[in-house]
């Protein structure tokens, strides 16, 4: 039978009842030895004190010639051999022994001619005293050992319950729930002792108040940043429209695209991290969706004409991008690839090895994608590679490979390396959306060089009867510009 602990009951519950179940037996062991050998001294001495006594009767009768009193005789048949041979040296002395079954205390001193007098005193009942006594100290023992460990056992996973009450808070404060708390009673209640687990409790729920305001703090300006900046923008992209033609006014126009692109990311980071953004799902084929993600990223970095249609197509690019895009081409690729939209170049590939449908929402999938293939396009070398496997969608690029903070903590906002360009947005709103989404997005290093990205969406297994169950084809590798 296999005993399953609660969930409370961790290592440190078991560590701590094992701890008190050794102390307890050890105590218990040790007042038990010590009663026990007092009681035993007690009881054989008694003993013996009355054997020598009858014995000195028995020598006075022997030495007078009388009649020995009951229980004493010379040379008796039970008397140990060493006993007998100290009282033939000429010694007194006494022993515990059994004799016709049962025990007895034999006292024997020197008679005449070599031999020895013995006196056998029942040992019986001062046995059965001491056996009773070993009884009533192993019952006592394991009653106060199983007290002591329930007792033990209810104050440790006291503590216990509390601390996992707080590693759970402290779990949800970093999943980004900043309204999780602990609120210990005792932190509540100055009058109660205050224990160390209150104050690491107190310490928590006062780092969380913290940081929760910092970060309400850093969203609220950072939208506020946004919104005041859309007003001069909005003006300055007028004024921009009515420059001459020429690369002076070419410029002025990019730059403008680019700022443009750089405040509705900075909206769509303060949307996110107020964690209220709510899904438009619908039920889309996730091979079709990737190629037209790549068709249209591919047509607003190809032509201006297409850069209207690519925005409208809803491949993840900025307004801003793609209107600089149908005005100077090149220009708009430029303004897009600097806020990490998804604006690519030649040379992506779509390959589908299982198509599947899945229930999302296709704007903010589409923003996702799009972003991962510009990132993949800015900062990596081609070719780069969109791959379908069922619900796990892979980017992949031949480049360089993430810097290590990425892969190991995530994208960061405004922060670039190696000498990289742009804001670094593109991937913190990728990871936001697809966080939105319910969809895991993990960056890593492709063991032969390049940067490897993997979105893995939710996904329920297709019911009989649905076409997806009955099997929809399997693409194979398409390039962009023929998706």
């Amino acid at each position: 039978m296999r005993l399953v602990l609660p969930r409370w009951a961790g290592a440190l519950a078991v560590k701590a009842a094992a701890f008190i179940t050794v102390m307890s037996c050890g105590l218990a062991a040790l007042l038990g030895v010590l009663v026990h050998v007092s009681v035993t001294d007690q009881t054989v001495g008694q003993a013996r004190t009355l054997a020598l006594s009858r014995l000195r009767d028995a020598t006075s009768a022997f030495e007078a010639g009388d009649t020995l009193p009951p229980g004493a005789g010379v040379d008796p048949a039970g008397l140990p051999g060493s006993l007998r041979r100290l009282a033939a040296g000429g010694e007194r002395g006494t022993m515990v022994d059994r004799h016709d079954g049962q025990p007895t205390m034999w006292a024997a001193g020197p008679a005449d001619h070599g031999r020895a007098l013995a006196v056998e005193v029942d040992y019986a009942q001062n046995a059965r005293t001491i056996a009773g006594l070993d009884r009533a100290i192993l019952w006592s023992s394991g009653l106060a050992i199983g007290a002591t460990l329930l007792v033990g056992a209810f104050a440790v996973t006291r503590v216990t319950r509390r601390l996992h009450a707080t590693a759970r808070v402290a779990r949800r404060i970093t999943a980004g729930d900043l309204d999780a708390r602990v609120h210990d009673p005792r932190t509540k209640d100055p009058t109660r002792p205050q224990d160390e687990v209150a104050a690491v409790a107190a310490a928590l729920d006062s780092m969380a108040s913290s940081l929760q305001g910092k970060l309400m703090a850093e969203q609220r300006f950072t939208a506020d940043v946004a919104h005041e900046l859309r007003t001069p923008l909005t003006g300055l992209h007028a004024a921009a429209e009515l420059l001459p033609p020429g690369r002076p006014t070419e410029l002025v126009r990019d730059r403008v695209a680019a700022l443009r692109t750089l405040t509705e990311d900075l909206l769509e980071i303060s949307r996110l991290d107020t964690g209220r953004e709510r899904l438009d799902l619908d039920t889309e084929r996730l091979g079709a969706l990737a190629e037209r993600v790549v068709r249209a990223t591919g047509a607003a970095a190809g032509a201006g004409a297409a850069a209207g249609a690519g925005a409208a197509a809803g491949a993840g690019a900025a307004a801003g991008a793609a209107e600089a895009g149908a005005r100077t081409g090149n220009a708009g690729a430029r303004a897009g690839a600097d806020a990490g939209i998804g604006v690519t170049a030649p040379g992506v590939t779509v390959r589908v090895l299982r198509d599947v449908c899945v229930e999302t929402d296709r704007r903010r999938l589409e923003r996702v994608l799009g972003n991962l293939v510009a990132n993949a396009h800015r900062h990596g070398r081609p070719p780069v590679v969109l791959t379908v496997d069922g619900p796990v969608v892979t980017v992949r690029d031949h480049g360089d490979g993430y810097p290590a903070y990425l892969v190991a903590h995530g994208p960061q906002r405004f922060r670039t390396e190696g000498g990289a360009t742009g804001h670094g947005l593109g991937l913190t709103i990728a990871l936001g959306q697809a966080e939105v989404l319910g969809a895991r997005l993990e960056f890593a290093d492709a063991p032969d060089g390049g940067a490897v990205a993997t979105l893995t969406l939710p996904h329920r297994p297709p019911v009989p009867g649905d076409p997806e169950a009955r099997g929809s084809g399997t693409g194979g590798a398409v390039p962009d510009g023929a998706v």
